[in-house]
């Protein structure tokens, strides 16, 4: 029996064996997922194949990053057939073209920063873009900080800190924008999203989350519980990770 989630007009069942991998290939784990504008599938893990490619129905196209990405974590996708790359392992952020041309790096790759410094990077999460290209990237695990770079990767300004107050952050595990400049962050140990303007000044806070990870607008918040795997998959034994690609489509 297909497993349905979701409730009312928005329910999905999950398609088995979505991605067609080639023989003895694996995703190891899946630190993130984007979908191009012509529907292909970009997925960033940590096996030996960064990212891979595929088309709406699973059927894989291609591959590359091979031997370059320590740890993927973070995938945004440009406006302009680009594709962001955060690597939290690298301590770097890339643009890329869709086949693979790095565009523009931001940091040092192998060099963290110093833990808990506030200066770029150590352990960055994830990538946005404002309305007007400017780059925002969360760091991350081993910083409390939201960074802002012009949109050719220079460093314009930085906000936050390690703390529970307004503006402060308990690691900062994802980051998206809206139409109107708005910065959304997730708080992932604080158990909350806040919310900036585009120069970083504290706007509001979401609260009554659990450990938010993932953001997306029209805004969707992802939140993370290994306590409850059994609650919805009873049978089946909770897993370290993630090392698979579910795709759900709609039931009408």
């Amino acid at each position: 029996m297909a497993i349905i989630v979701g409730t009312g007009d928005f329910k999905y069942r999950i398609v088995e064996d979505w991605a067609k991998l080639p023989d003895g290939w694996s995703f190891k784990e899946v630190g993130a997922v984007g979908v191009a504008g012509n529907d292909n599938v970009y997925v960033f893990n940590r096996g030996d194949h960064p990212i891979m490619v595929f088309d709406r129905d699973g059927n894989f196209l291609r591959s590359w990053g091979e031997g370059q990405y320590p740890r993927a974590h973070g995938v945004h996708m440009g406006p302009d057939d680009s594709i962001y790359l955060t690597d939290d392992g690298g301590h770097f952020v890339r643009k890329c073209s869709l086949d693979g041309k790095v565009l523009l790096e931001i940091g040092v790759p192998g060099k963290p920063a110093p833990y808990m410094s506030g200066e770029p990077f150590h352990r960055c999460t994830h990538t946005a873009l404002s309305p007007k290209g400017e780059i925002y990237v969360s760091d991350g695990y081993g910083n409390a900080k939201v960074h802002k770079y012009s949109p050719d990767g220079k460093l314009l300004m930085s906000w936050g800190g390690p703390g529970t107050s307004p503006g402060e952050f308990n690691i900062v595990h994802n980051i998206c924008t809206d139409a109107d400049g708005w910065v959304y962050v997730a708080d992932r140990e604080n158990h909350r999203v806040q919310v900036f303007d585009g120069n970083g000044k504290y706007q509001t806070q979401w609260n009554n989350l659990h450990r938010p990870c993932g953001l997306y607008m029209d805004l969707y918040v992802g939140e993370v519980s290994w306590t409850q795997w059994p609650q919805f998959y009873p049978d089946t034994p909770r897993p370290a990770y993630i090392r698979s690609l579910q795709k759900y489509e709609r039931v009408h």
